[in-house]
């Protein structure tokens, strides 16, 4: 496949394709979708979410980390980065840095 497949079409057409693949478990080929999707939107959370999930499903924990604090900076209060960064974190044997994180998501879903 070449570099246009992957830009090729609107946003919103390149986002379904990024999700198509994503539910298909080729993570990394979502991710590649999303890249360019994020970098001219980087405000827009669900790209991100789903970058950053397509990461640490493909074990790109150290990018899947970085995409997690972003979203952390941009909305503090969106608990499924917060969990998602604290078992990144986890997965990298840092449990004590994760375990603020598992426990502001715990607070802000409810459990």
């Amino acid at each position: 496949m070449s570099e246009t497949y992957f830009e090729f079409g609107t946003a919103a057409e390149q986002w379904d394709r990024a999700q198509m693949f994503f539910d298909a478990k080729e993570y990394q080929t979502s991710a590649r979708i999303l890249r360019g999707l994020v970098a001219e939107a980087p405000e827009q959370i669900a790209q991100r979410l789903l970058l950053a999930r397509s990461y640490y499903h493909s074990a790109q924990l150290g990018r899947a980390e970085a995409e997690l604090r972003a979203i952390v900076e941009l909305n503090p209060v969106e608990h499924y980065a917060r969990l998602m960064l604290g078992r990144t974190l986890e997965r990298q044997g840092r449990a004590a840095e994760a375990a603020p994180h598992l426990r502001m998501a715990a607070a802000m879903s409810g459990e």
